[in-house]
């Protein structure tokens, strides 16, 4: 056997390694929703080939993004430009970006098959590719470092600047010009609306178009509660609502759920938590409204200072479900907490609203309690109300049904 056939095999197998142990199904590429008849007849083409075979393509990225990826050069010589660029994971901070900058109906995600992993002269990368910190591989060494990365960054569904997992998740495949179209399998969307356009424009093919609507950020709508209030599944802080509701108890504690996730994610929420509980200015039934002034793009978005219409400021209201983290949730303190938010809501400047299923999942008590009275005082409110069902167990339609939720008004 050649020299070249033993590497061309080791290579082959290696490949199959990290599609079988580490459940990588598919790559994922971000454009333009126009761009996508092009890209199913000539495959995902770098953006020099683009160039020099004369595409026609609408552009999503800055252009301080794309001409960074000129300059930056690779193991073999070649700049970023000359790579077509895949993500491990879709749902990262770059198609946030995007999206911030672009309408939902713009952007499609094209899901490739893992079997690219077995192109020998790809690249893959410990984050943004484009990062200055971020380092580049050969695909031999796969096996070295992408297992850790799974493990660690690309299992996440969100991401904090603190820690560097905003870049991390970014790890990008990178295949020397040109990515064939037989590797395409799936082109994901936000929406119905949109697949269904988007089906009209494509010829026949054997390329499944999918509605994701937490790929692309959105909220499961469930139930439509008159005159104001969505029952949403889904991430809460990813919501474009002005105000997020984080449950707490007040001792300071950030320890699970929706609490140890504000803790995470947002370090500079947690620092003001512990100062209110110490100076017992957070109490069952006298929330606190954190006024914070900081854009959520500069946690959430890539390259958040370039963005040309940062998000107003995001502002989150502690809300006491308990006093002792040890506890289980007190859903008469509950109740006096809803009674103060809608005391006091119009007066605070809370534009529109964002709250979890309170004291429910962790907290031990049961949404058939705990929703219709939420309904009791938030239907009342003249803004809108986004209510994000537990996620650790699953709520029947029968009580997520206007008629069950406001039953008790």
């Amino acid at each position: 056997m050649s020299l070249l056939r033993r590497l061309s095999l080791r290579e082959h197998l290696v490949g199959r390694y990290v599609m079988r142990d580490l459940s990588i199904k598919e790559l994922f590429y971000i454009t333009h929703i126009s761009n996508v008849p092009s890209i199913l007849k000539r495959g995902i083409l770098s953006h020099a080939q683009v160039l020099e075979q004369k595409v026609p393509y609408t552009q999503i990225y800055s252009d301080d993004i794309v001409s960074n990826r000129k300059v930056i050069k690779t193991l073999q010589g070649r700049t970023l430009w000359e790579y077509a660029n895949l993500y491990f994971k879709a749902r990262n901070p770059m198609l946030y970006r995007v999206l911030r900058e672009k309408s939902l109906s713009d952007i499609a995600v094209i899901g490739l098959s893992s079997s690219s992993l077995l192109f020998p002269d790809a690249l893959f990368t410990d984050g943004n590719a484009a990062s200055g910190s971020t380092q580049i591989f050969p695909r031999s060494k796969i096996k070295d470092y992408l297992p850790e990365m799974q493990k660690k960054y690309l299992c996440l569904d969100y991401w904090s600047e603190a820690d560097g997992t905003k870049r991390r998740i970014m790890a990008e495949w990178l295949v020397p010009n040109q990515i064939e179209p037989s590797y395409i399998r799936t082109v994901y969307v936000a929406d119905k609306d949109v697949a269904k356009q988007l089906k009209r424009t494509i010829e026949r093919t054997s390329v499944s178009v999918i509605p994701e609507p937490f790929m692309f950020f959105l909220p499961n709508v469930r139930s439509f509660v008159p005159p104001n209030i969505n029952i949403v599944e889904g991430d809460m802080f990813f919501s474009k609502y002005h105000t997020l509701t984080i449950s707490v108890n007040t001792v300071g504690i950030m320890g699970k759920g929706v609490a140890s996730r504000a803790k995470y994610q947002f370090p500079d929420v947690y620092v003001r938590y512990q100062d209110v509980c110490r100076l017992k200015k957070l109490a069952m039934g006298k929330p606190y409204l954190i006024k914070r002034e900081k854009s959520i793009d500069d946690d959430l978005a890539d390259d958040p200072k370039s963005l040309m219409a940062p998000n107003d400021a995001k502002w989150f209201l502690l809300f006491a479900t308990k006093n002792n983290w040890r506890d289980a949730s007190d859903i008469g303190g509950i109740e006096k907490g809803l009674a103060w938010v809608k005391a006091v809501y119009e007066k605070e400047g809370i534009t529109s609203l964002a709250m979890p299923a309170l004291g429910c999942g962790l907290g031990g008590l049961d949404w058939k309690d705990v929703g219709p009275l939420m309904c009791k005082y938030l239907a009342t409110l003249s803004i809108q109300v986004q209510i994000y069902l537990p996620l650790e167990k699953p709520v029947k339609d029968d009580f997520v049904s206007p008629k069950f939720l406001l039953s008790t008004r």
